[in-house]
């Protein structure tokens, strides 16, 4: 993991190497497997960007994923969503994704010019994980930097 993380250098690696980059730069400073980029069409949520750190291809299960047995729903609901283990959390329980996904941490992507949610940005393990809090207000700061750089994703 990285040393000192700020916006300013998520920025720059943004806008030099593009979203894949910026994805990869998140994903640096947490112990989490994976992170994300999703986005909303219709009833799908259809994963445009994926940084592995196992370097591993994408899984099948996290290509399209449909809303309503997605962790995404909880940010469309609250705002951004956090649970270091889906399994203990009660919020969780009956949902479909509840000791499979363990980890998620997540935020909305807007429009920046509409503001309307376009998808969310999220890390995410399949083992407990916390996710210090100033790794998860870098996090929401990158999702608002993001929109413009993923608009044609």
């Amino acid at each position: 993991m990285a040393s000192v993380r700020t916006l300013d250098a998520l920025s720059a690696v943004l806008e030099e190497s593009g979203p894949a980059a910026a994805l990869a730069y998140l994903n640096e400073g947490v112990p989490h497997r994976f992170s994300a980029v999703y986005r909303f069409a219709g009833p799908l949520l259809h994963n445009v960007l994926l940084h592995d750190k196992a370097g591993r291809i994408r899984p099948d299960f996290l290509a399209v994923v449909p809303f309503t047995r997605s962790f995404c729903q909880f940010v469309v609901k609250d705002g951004a969503f956090r649970t270091d283990n889906s399994v203990a959390d009660p919020r969780l329980f009956g949902h479909a994704l509840r000791g499979i996904v363990i980890s998620y941490h997540s935020v909305p992507v807007l429009d920046a010019a509409s503001g309307r949610l376009w998808g969310t940005l999220s890390h995410f393990d399949m083992r407990s994980l916390r996710l210090p809090d100033s790794e998860f207000e870098l996090l929401r700061s990158a999702a608002a930097l993001m929109h413009r750089h993923l608009a044609d994703a």
